[in-house]
């Protein structure tokens, strides 16, 4: 069976919208959001930014009868503060000099015409997973890239993604010499096979996509 593709006006915002995800990890991100988005449960992702991967999850959401929703602080993860080759000053709120991320993401949401498929959790993924109760179809771990905050979004919200659901990890990076990018997700990711609940489904350069097939998830220990 043929993959789902985006229609070339939701591919274009995509494009157009600030961020860092490719286009071919962007295609499968979506491809698997509309596959995840059959079994009638919402989509989530955990780490926002400015919108760039919420508007292929909206647009899978929409087309499913379901609701996107996104997990983030909006004020940055570290890779993107102020002296890290990630950050952008145009995310900086001129009146308190800390990052904001949510004006660009609802004006990319408004752009796409996809606002009203969005629910915008805005807080800090550990607070909001404790008091989350309801199962998801899909879960995308793109928040912090430490081990505490990998750690954390993967112990928060994994065990939330009903049977059959998919997790996604992205910045899944094997190699040691990036430690800081990508090893933390690296290291979810071989939690996650090794819990016994989840099996890979495919990989798509940094993004890894696996299926949930059992029913352990260890919590912390």
């Amino acid at each position: 069976m043929t993959a789902a593709a985006p229609k070339p006006e939701i591919l274009a915002a995509f494009e157009a919208a600030k961020g860092f995800m490719p286009v071919g990890e962007g295609l499968a991100l979506y491809a698997a959001a509309v596959e995840a988005g059959r079994l009638g449960f919402p989509l989530l992702e955990v780490g926002t930014y400015c919108g760039r991967s919420t508007i292929l999850l909206a647009d899978a959401a929409r087309a499913a009868g379901v609701t996107a929703l996104t997990v983030d602080h909006h004020r940055g993860s570290e890779e993107q503060q102020p002296g890290w080759d990630y950050h952008d000053p145009e995310t900086v709120d001129p009146e308190i000099g800390l990052m904001d991320t949510l004006p660009a993401f609802r004006r990319t949401l408004y752009r796409a015409g996809l606002e009203d498929h969005v629910v915008a959790l805005v807080g800090r993924s550990p607070q909001i997973a404790a008091f989350w109760n309801s199962p998801l179809g899909f879960v995308f771990i793109d928040g912090g890239h430490t081990d505490e905050h990998a750690t954390a979004d993967y112990e928060g919200w994994a065990p939330h993604v009903a049977q059959g659901g998919l997790l996604l990890i992205h910045d899944v990076f094997p190699d040691p010499k990036d430690e800081f990018t990508g090893q933390a997700p690296y290291r979810v990711y071989l939690r996650a096979l090794e819990s016994g609940a989840f099996t890979e489904v495919s990989a798509h350069d940094s993004l890894r996509v696996l299926r949930r097939t059992g029913a352990g998830i260890r919590g912390r220990g």
